[in-house]
């Protein structure tokens, strides 16, 4: 049983539980305020972001694919995923991507033709981390996606007996302002004894 082990201290280093998504956080201190939790979810949350890599080696004469001195990456792809169960207006607009509400009928949600920059919108996926996952100084992995707009559209996906389900697909966008800041980060924070001064 040589190599059948774990490290020591896994139950410390394993994400725990779906998740929130808050359209605000502070990863300094952990905290959030429960009006900025953007619905609830069913089926857990997903991210994920995989690189787009350019070989400028792999049509050179005598150069293997993948040397890794000719390898530059190009750009960050970062998108979250899941499926909401509640829905209001505000969520309706973001998942339309390109919307409005009526300003003379609050219940009513207008699709446009082109984006506005308020359309782009941070969004954060906050998830419990490690055994230590008390309400004052419980440990958390948050993956802040940034200028996330909606990629997936608006899907409502009913079935007889349940409860409907609005799936979602949020992607991260580049800013010309600040073009070499990559769309997402990541942080990782243990959590901390409850009873610890």
């Amino acid at each position: 049983m040589k190599f059948t082990q774990v490290p020591m201290n896994t139950f410390e280093s394993i994400q725990i539980n779906a998740g929130i998504l808050l359209n605000e956080f502070t990863p300094a201190t952990g905290e959030y305020e429960r009006d900025n939790i953007i619905g609830a979810t069913t089926g857990g949350n997903s991210f994920e972001s995989n690189p787009e890599m350019n070989d400028f080696g792999e049509d050179i004469d005598n150069v293997p694919a993948n040397t890794w001195q000719l390898k530059r990456l190009g750009s960050f792809n970062p998108v979250l995923s899941g499926s909401f169960v509640t829905a209001d207006t505000k969520l309706g607009k973001m998942l339309v991507a390109a919307a409005d509400i009526d300003s003379g009928d609050e219940t009513h949600i207008i699709p446009r033709d082109a984006l506005n920059k308020e359309d782009f919108q941070d969004i954060w996926l906050v998830g419990d981390y490690s055994a230590k996952n008390g309400k004052n100084k419980g440990g958390y992995i948050a993956i802040h996606v940034k200028h996330a707009l909606s990629t997936g559209g608006f899907a409502l996906q009913t079935e007889k007996n349940e409860k409907g389900q609005f799936s979602y697909e949020f992607t991260g966008h580049y800013d010309l302002d600040n073009i070499e800041d990559p769309p997402f980060e990541i942080y990782i924070k243990k959590g901390e004894d409850e009873a610890a001064a």
